[in-house]
């Protein structure tokens, strides 16, 4: 049968997920807005506590938000406001992160509810810190809260994998939900798996071996990690079944 096989550490190069834009879904009420990982979900406070009711939830995809002089939504005064985003998502294997955050007035971000960045203070310009983090590997919250004192608002913050070979030596977990559809007629196995959750995740090394055998050091293909599922077809399994 054909066998699935982990990207050789030098394989994995970064993907990043690109946007042209915020994504902005329909806002609601408080606990009833559900936003699909790795989206953000964002809860808007009339004040710098974030305490209540949010005024307004959404969803957000990118934390690149400029409202300059005046109130970011509707229900919200032009100073003294906080908002706060939260996802939570599968980083499969982990490894090392750079987070950056940059905000007018202040920013702090946190991991599983440990605080990386902080930049908490009240200013008249823009406050800016990138940090290292290593992420464990498995399903984990980052949050994000802003607040406006005065003036100005603005915030940004980004997440992405470091994958220099000197530093990013965590391999990615094992691809899961293999499936063989093999046809008898033309002798076509269509070999599938689900996507991996690493960001960095560039491809798969498929490798196939006669019964009985070791597997080859080359794979029998490399398939691009670009679909929520992945799939290969080997066109070249005999019809006896020998493989």
């Amino acid at each position: 049968m054909p066998h699935l096989g982990r990207p050789a550490a030098g394989a994995v190069t970064v993907i990043l997920l690109a946007t042209t834009g915020p994504l902005l879904l329909a806002p609601s009420a408080g606990a009833a807005t559900s936003c699909a990982s790795p989206v953000f979900k964002r809860l808007f406070y009339a004040n710098t506590s974030f305490s209540g009711t949010p005024k307004r939830t959404d969803c957000d995809s990118v934390i690149a938000q400029n409202w300059g002089s005046g109130a970011p939504v509707s229900g919200l005064p032009k100073s003294g406001f906080g908002v706060r985003w939260s996802v939570t998502r599968d980083f499969g294997s982990g490894g090392p992160f750079t987070f950056t955050a940059s905000a007018l007035d202040g920013v702090r971000v946190y991991l599983d509810g440990i605080r990386k960045i902080d930049l908490w203070k009240n200013g008249s310009t823009t406050v800016k810190k990138t940090v290292d983090v290593t992420v464990p590997k498995g399903t984990h919250t980052l949050r994000v809260d802003y607040v406006n004192w005065t003036g100005n608002a603005a915030v940004s913050f980004s997440y992405a994998p470091r994958t220099s070979p000197t530093v990013d030596t965590v391999a990615p977990l094992t691809p899961g939900s293999p499936k063989v559809a093999y046809s008898t007629t033309t002798g076509a196995a269509k070999f599938s798996w689900a996507r991996g959750k690493e960001m960095d995740l560039a491809g798969y090394h498929v490798y196939r071996r006669p019964k009985g055998a070791s597997y080859p050091a080359k794979p029998a293909a490399t398939v691009a990690a670009t679909a929520s599922t992945t799939a290969w077809t080997d066109s070249t399994l005999p019809l006896d079944g020998a493989v």
